[in-house]
């Protein structure tokens, strides 16, 4: 069994949605060769017993700078200073006060792990004989110090970007800081034996910039423990369900809202038979969509549940809200939430989502549920999917045969044959420390 150094910022039991990607590879791995040693910050609880999980302390940057600027370090600058809250329409006294954040979260706000991670980094591979590392983004801090230890032990390294770095659409720094990130990018990167992202057209954007790397692409997987389940009882109802954060403008259910409207007006659906559950955020401006549509007693709004309580929830659904954005930027984007919804095996209605996704290819061949871009098309979907319940009193689930390719099982076996790839290809390495220039010197000084 040869040993591979895992460097994350999330780890289960954190709940964010990057660390189940991380505890699949862990869980799955050992299948393919290869033992899994997960180094981490400190986590809210025990993590699972069957992994060897450092955990080290971390900084927070930004706390700390609002302790010396004598501000609330658990108040957000927005609070503190009365901003804006439009993000599309920054105030010149918005961007004079977050100029500042721009220095102190250089390259990230979570740069306070650096240090702490290169401790344990080192005192493990002293003891320990590691064969390769993987790092995996956000946040890009784990590259640096994947690079650093990399090059200190001349060890293998491969680079996750679960999200790309500079590359990515949502990023709005100023621009001496994106082209100090950019150039911080090129020289950490380029130093990686392997780059891995998780759809095809990220790939084509990572290896547009890092020509000298190869690029895998590597999509995320559900659990498939998780996905062999006996099917329990679905709700009376007709019901649609949505489980975790919404998004106003940009991932939000307002044409869903739309089409049942529509729908229940011209007397396609029954509205007492039909119910819609969020469990999640409960959004001022959510409730208010609700209300405009006339919607208020088929859409019921919950808050956060355990998610083994979300899991059950989506299993008795007849049909799961996947929500979108229709953005071009957004084609090459998975949200974590289809994989989760294919592992509860129900039909899923994908709205918002541009014309051409890696979504929509993943539903039609997986035939997993319907990929929506339009109001007609949404209406359409609903109006079959409503039509087979009242036929049958049930839609029915989908075939676990279907979407194996996307397990998490498949999925560490593409990141073991990497893996493998690159430790067969480096230079024979050895584990004293030899003299380099860390390239993340320049925002630790």
């Amino acid at each position: 069994m040869t040993n591979v150094l895992i460097i994350s910022f999330v780890f289960p039991p954190m709940p964010e949605v990057g660390g189940i990607r991380l505890y699949g590879l862990a869980k799955y791995l050992p299948e393919h060769g290869w033992k899994p040693i997960i180094l981490t910050p400190t986590l809210p609880g025990e993590p699972d017993p069957r992994f060897r999980v450092i955990q080290t302390p971390y900084e927070d940057v930004i706390a700390l700078w609002k302790k010396r600027m004598r501000l609330n370090p658990k108040e957000s600058l927005n609070e503190q200073f009365c901003l804006s809250k439009k993000k599309n329409q920054p105030s010149i006294i918005d961007r004079l006060v977050y100029l500042p954040s721009e220095i102190i979260t250089y390259p990230d706000p979570q740069k306070g792990w650096y240090k702490h991670a290169i401790k344990a980094g080192d005192q493990l591979l002293q003891e320990v004989k590691i064969d390769a590392i993987l790092s995996s983004s956000k946040p890009e801090i784990c590259h640096l110090i994947a690079r650093n230890l990399a090059e200190k032990y001349q060890i293998p390294w491969v680079a996750d970007l679960r999200d790309l770095w500079t590359q990515n659409p949502y990023l709005n720094h100023c621009a001496l800081r994106r082209f100090a990130e950019k150039r911080l990018e090129l020289r950490t990167l380029g130093k990686a034996s392997a780059l891995v992202t998780v759809s095809k057209p990220l790939a084509d954007d990572l290896s547009r910039l890092h020509t000298h790397n190869p690029v895998y692409v590597i999509t995320n997987g559900f659990d498939p423990e998780v996905a062999r389940f006996d099917p329990p009882e679905l709700t009376d109802k007709f019901t649609i369900t949505y489980t975790g954060s919404l998004y106003d403008g940009k991932r939000d259910p307002s044409t869903l809202f739309k089409a049942l409207k529509n729908l229940i007006k011209d007397g396609t659906i029954d509205p007492d038979r039909v119910e819609v559950r969020f469990f999640g955020s409960q959004d001022p401006w959510l409730f208010d969509e609700i209300r405009d549509a006339n919607l208020d007693g088929i859409v019921k709004v919950f808050g956060f549940i355990p998610r083994e309580q979300a899991l059950q929830r989506q299993r008795e659904s007849h049909l799961l809200l996947l929500l979108l954005w229709n953005n071009p930027k957004e084609k090459g984007v998975y949200t974590g939430k289809v994989f989760e919804y294919l592992a509860a095996r129900r039909p899923i209605i994908a709205v918002g989502g541009p014309e051409e996704s890696v979504v929509k290819d993943l539903l039609n061949e997986t035939q997993a549920g319907q990929y929506t871009s339009s109001l007609e098309d949404l209406e359409v979907a609903l109006s079959r999917y409503y039509s087979e319940y009242v036929r049958t009193g049930a839609v029915p689930r989908t075939e676990e045969s279907a979407i194996f390719k996307y397990s998490q099982l498949e999925m560490a076996k593409k990141f073991a044959a990497v893996l493998d790839k690159v430790v067969a290809e480096a230079p024979q390495h050895h584990t004293s420390v030899t003299a380099h220039r860390d390239s993340a010197q320049e925002f630790t000084q």
